[in-house]
């Protein structure tokens, strides 16, 4: 449980990829993977490496809000295109209006 005032670290991106590459190319156990780079506790490692197994490289993004917009590309690009089209046709509709006066 947090304590009032704690202050917690917080660990790059580039530093929790090389501590999952050291553990699964390399075979280096989370205590071994703590001691260099000064993480306070393996379970912290454990975690991450749950969240890449997960997620994959995901799973470290900023969380907050912008998550969805790197997984849901492809959902983007489909409600893109369909906008596209709607305007498009609604462009059609306009133009034959405004010559038909």
């Amino acid at each position: 449980m947090a304590i009032k005032g704690q202050k917690y670290r917080s660990y790059p991106e580039s530093m929790k990829m090389e501590a999952i590459r050291l553990h699964i190319e390399e075979k280096w156990t989370y205590r071994q993977i703590t001691e260099p780079f000064g993480i306070q506790d393996k379970v912290r490692v454990k975690k991450w490496m749950k969240t890449y197994k997960q997620f994959g490289e995901f799973g470290f993004l900023d969380q907050r809000d912008r998550r969805h917009t790197y997984i849901d590309q492809d959902r983007y690009v489909q409600k893109l295109r369909r906008e596209n089209h709607m305007l498009k046709k609604c462009w059609e509709i306009w133009m034959r209006e405004v010559r038909s006066k």
